[in-house]
């Protein structure tokens, strides 16, 4: 099993990351540690200068507090963390930084230029250091 998981979550996709975040539980050794991870896209900074400050924030609060609930949702005891960034190059980061030796990521139904597994999902298993569980 697993003593650092990190369970990364698109809160647009809660159901998925419910999903997720209790088959980490599952893979958890007896104190280990969970750690729910969302990415808050940067935006072009042609729309950057056009937002307040304001909403960039509410997006960053909104994202806590759906985490919050996800994590009450399923019941698990797990650490939030919010970062801000390209997803795959941040929860690649995270897992680096903590050690990670899992990588839970839910997958979308992909385009053709990422038939397999899609964007976030493909750079993570190429370049992750650890293993990696894709949830289809």
């Amino acid at each position: 099993m697993y003593k650092k998981i990190i369970v990364a979550v698109d809160i647009a996709e809660f159901e998925k990351g419910e999903r997720i975040l209790r088959k980490a539980s599952t893979l958890l050794d007896g104190g280990g540690s969970l750690l729910l991870l969302n990415v808050v896209e940067n935006l072009p900074g042609y729309l950057v200068s056009d937002l307040s400050v304001d909403l960039i924030v509410k997006a960053r609060q909104e994202a806590e507090q759906t985490l919050i609930d996800l994590k009450a949702k399923a019941g698990v005891t797990a650490e939030i963390e919010i970062r801000e960034g390209s997803p795959a190059r941040e929860i690649l980061a995270a897992a680096e930084q903590r050690k990670a030796d899992l990588i839970v990521v839910a997958s979308h139904v992909p385009d053709f230029s990422n038939y397999f597994i899609g964007a976030t999902a493909d750079r993570i298993v190429r370049y992750a250091k650890c293993s990696v569980l894709i949830d289809r």
